[in-house]
């Protein structure tokens, strides 16, 4: 074979497609093209629409040649790849200048907000999460993106943005129907279990003998908890190791926040029916008023210390202690999440997808030589309170949010850098390194079908229609950087046995209800909370829907499906 001729003819190709474009385009395309061939080899686009992309973004980004910009978001795998590589992509390509700083979640929220308070420009661009979005809305400080693109960013947007093309944009719109974020990276909480454990013969005899059931994938809480005592209590060792049938985490700590904010009273079923988030009562066991925020304590209408709610945390308790890893109460979120992966586990019921790459490790235990899991992740199984057409738990979708403050040319500069991280040319890539899917295309490219065994259902689980039931925070809560705290420092209390479950969501409950007035004497530009005047709960608790009275049983017969079946049941 003459290896000449393969070095020429995509040379020779790309000089044919640079000079159907304008001179400015020219500069960057030696640059883009290599790109092409060795990073974004893998993209639902052509190579010649990949050179399309990319000559759009060299002309679009000739004003702003030479800037240097600065972005912050969270530390997890696809924004580490985005700082460590499509940073340089973009400014080898533009000419653009990207400091892409990562830090922990809590500091974006902080950093965030002091830019909003301020009103002083600090970073040109965040990739903050969709749980903002009833702040981001209410302030009046963000820009509404929509708006945005049809006016002084228009001649800065990709034509082939393609925002139908993006999954979570219901996330991300204010009750006005404005964009007011765009999507970067997406991961849910999902039901993980080891699969090999599960199928094994003699552990399903022991199991339906002891339980009257099959050992599979738990549909209800009733089952989740049988496994985890089947495993703890009876199995208590595989392999000359010690099992468990629980894993979570209990340090009074910020990311214990997470773990609840992050729709842990929505699998147990408090809020209302409604997607994304529940009306009039979402997860937080915030009721509203068409958009007003009007309580969150049963005695106000709310549902935040409801019997839902105290159960769900009473279960979260009881499991820690009895289930889970004796450690596993002193640690927090980023200590609890590679324990699964050193094999001792047997199943989780809250389990961030985010983890998918780091348990495909070969050299776990966790994960056959070939890099193939054995394990699997399905859908949550539902508490007693759950109904159909509620949300079923929670999908993180850290999205591109601008601030009016940041000035207008470093707003398109930081606009040009976001689109090139979500542009079509870039995200089958960043899909392959991170699991963070944002785009309809790439879940269902033929790329994504040929890698999909690697990944235990996640590839499944995004081209199903349930993920529509894994939706992040929503519009109810108006201002989450000064609410958040409250879910860390009083489930800690639960947590510790410092506090019964429904001492510390009467507590908890009472502080929202503070918060949310305070937000009110503070003044925001729309949908202003207004509390309603308390009452005795007994009203409220008669009332359909959220918040929901006392079941006489919480612990209905567990059930239970195969794999094979709950896949086909999230459509």
């Amino acid at each position: 074979m003459d290896t000449r001729k393969i070095f020429v003819l995509p040379v020779f190709t790309l000089f044919l497609f640079c000079i159907s474009f304008s001179p400015n385009s020219l500069a960057g395309m030696a640059e883009a093209e290599q790109w092409l061939q060795s990073e974004f080899k893998d993209s639902t686009l052509t190579k010649d629409e990949q050179r399309k992309e990319m000559a759009w973004f060299i002309d679009a980004a000739k004003p702003f040649k030479g800037m240097t910009i600065r972005v912050v978001s969270e530390r997890i795998d696809t924004h580490w790849y985005e700082a460590n590589t499509l940073t340089k992509a973009f400014s080898d390509i533009t000419g653009i200048k990207v400091v892409h700083e990562i830090t922990g979640e809590d500091d974006v929220v902080k950093k965030i907000s002091t830019q909003m308070e301020l009103e002083h420009n600090i970073y040109d661009a965040y990739i903050n999460d969709s749980d903002l979005i009833g702040t981001h809305y209410r302030s009046g400080k963000v820009v509404a993106i929509s708006d945005f693109i049809k006016e002084e960013g228009k001649e800065v947007t990709l034509p082939t943005l393609d925002l139908d093309d993006f999954i979570g944009l219901s996330f991300t719109t204010g009750p006005d129907g404005k964009l007011y974020q765009l999507p970067d990276q997406q991961f849910a909480n999902l039901y993980w279990y080891r699969h090999d454990w599960f199928s094994r013969a003699d552990l399903q005899a022991k199991f339906k003998q002891i339980y009257g059931y099959e050992l599979n994938v738990p549909q209800n809480w009733s089952a989740y908890e049988d496994i985890a005592e089947f495993f703890t209590v009876h199995v208590k060792e595989l392999d000359g190791n010690k099992v468990y049938g629980h894993m979570d985490y209990g340090k009074k700590d910020p990311s214990l926040g997470w773990r609840f904010s992050d729709a842990w009273l929505s699998m147990a079923g408090a809020g209302d029916k409604g997607i994304p988030n529940g009306l009039p009562v979402d997860e937080w066991g915030i009721r509203v008023d068409g958009c007003v925020p009007v309580g969150a304590s049963v005695s106000r209408g709310g549902a935040l210390n409801g019997p839902a709610a105290v159960y769900s945390i009473r279960k979260f308790v009881e499991w820690l202690g009895q289930y889970a890893p004796p450690n596993s109460t002193a640690m927090n979120f980023s200590q609890a999440g590679a324990l699964p992966g050193q094999g001792n586990i047997a199943q989780q019921i809250f389990w961030y997808t985010a983890f998918t790459a780091a348990l495909t490790d070969p050299k776990l235990s966790v994960t056959n030589s070939d890099g193939t899991p054995k394990w699997r992740m399905a859908p949550s199984p539902r508490g007693p309170y759950w109904e159909k057409g509620m949300k079923l738990g929670y999908q993180d979708a850290g999205s591109w949010t601008f601030l009016t403050s940041t000035p207008i040319e470093r707003r398109k500069a930081a606009w040009l850098y976001a689109q090139f991280l979500v542009s079509k040319t870039v995200s089958l890539q960043k899909m392959l390194v991170g699991l963070t899917p944002i785009r309809n295309s790439d879940i269902n490219s033929k790329k994504m079908t040929e890698v999909a065994h690697k990944y235990g259902g996640l590839i499944e689980f995004y081209r199903s229609s349930a993920r529509v039931a894994w939706t992040p925070t929503g519009t109810n809560v108006p201002d989450y950087p000064s609410l958040a705290d409250l879910w860390w420092k009083n489930i800690a209390l639960a947590a510790n046995k410092e506090l019964t479950p429904q001492k510390a969501m009467d507590k908890m409950a009472g502080e929202m209800d503070e918060r949310l007035q305070n937000v009110a004497d503070k003044g925001q530009e729309r949908c202003v909370p207004k509390l309603n005047e308390a009452r005795d709960p007994e009203y409220w608790l008669s009332q359909p829907g959220a918040p929901k009275a006392k079941l006489a049983n919480e612990k209905p017969k567990g059930r239970t499906l195969s794999y094979e079946d709950s896949l086909k049941a999230w459509d």
